[in-house]
């Protein structure tokens, strides 16, 4: 499992500022208002897609820096990874409206995303599940297309459920850094399926905030979105890998 934006600072999912602050939008204020914003957004997002594209293929050649193949563990590379992963993650927000430094920032936060990612990729290319990699991504882009469109059409609002979605988010965090400890097979499973239910709420969630302009940087908003899709596809990646397994 990978993180949300929900993690950082300055209340970046604009959890409940105001729930009732969207309720005077209508759906032509929001388009005509927001559409140029909305483009850019999408823009940023499929950018982000590429360099973490490319940060997993770099990666794929230093999966033999980041795992330990003695004892099974991951390295320091990998830790250091990581760390500069999170460190690129809060100079994003941090630099969220200077331009160019915020491009520059959010590339190299999700080509980094990626280049950690390699190591789980590498494990199914070797147990010979390289095509549940193809079918995880391919399954992602239609939810994340498909929920999209959805919460872009509906007039339920999403916009309220930040508190549940955060405090789902934390246990399921805790719940994932015990399983590190415990190893438990079920239990990585059922981390996996809250989580594909998690981040599709989130989808919905981060889509109407960004459409009904409650999100303020494009860049903010982009980082939402890449996470939601990250997150939704490791959790597919984890629900396959476990139903295809021979173990």
């Amino acid at each position: 499992m990978k993180f949300s934006s929900n993690d950082f600072g300055g209340n970046p999912k604009n959890i409940d500022i105001n729930p009732h602050q969207t309720t005077n939008y209508t759906e032509t204020h929001e388009i005509s208002d927001i559409n140029a914003f909305v483009k850019r957004t999408y823009q940023l997002l499929a950018g982000s897609l590429i360099a973490g594209a490319v940060g997993a293929y770099v990666g794929m050649g230093f999966v033999g820096n980041m795992i330990n193949y003695a004892t099974g563990s991951l390295t320091f590379t990998y830790w250091g990874a990581v760390i500069l992963e999170f460190i690129l993650l809060f100079g994003v927000y941090a630099a969220k409206n200077k331009t160019p430094l915020n491009l520059v920032l959010l590339f190299a936060f999700t080509f980094m995303t990626g280049f950690t990612l390699a190591p789980t990729l590498a494990m199914f290319i070797a147990a010979n599940m390289g095509y549940v990699i193809g079918e995880a991504f391919g399954l992602t882009a239609v939810a994340f297309a498909a929920l999209t469109i959805f919460a872009m059409n509906t007039k339920r609002n999403f916009t309220t459920m930040g508190k549940i979605l955060f405090i789902t988010l934390i246990i399921m965090i805790v719940a994932s850094i015990a399983n590190i400890f415990l190893h438990l097979p079920m239990l990585q499973l059922a981390i996996a399926s809250v989580g594909a239910v998690l981040f599709s709420f989130f989808i919905l969630y981060d889509t109407q905030n960004i459409i009904r302009g409650n999100v303020s940087s494009e860049i903010e908003a982009a980082v939402a979105l890449y996470l939601d899709f990250l997150n939704l596809f490791i959790s597919l990646l984890q629900i396959l890998g476990f139903l295809n397994s021979e173990d």
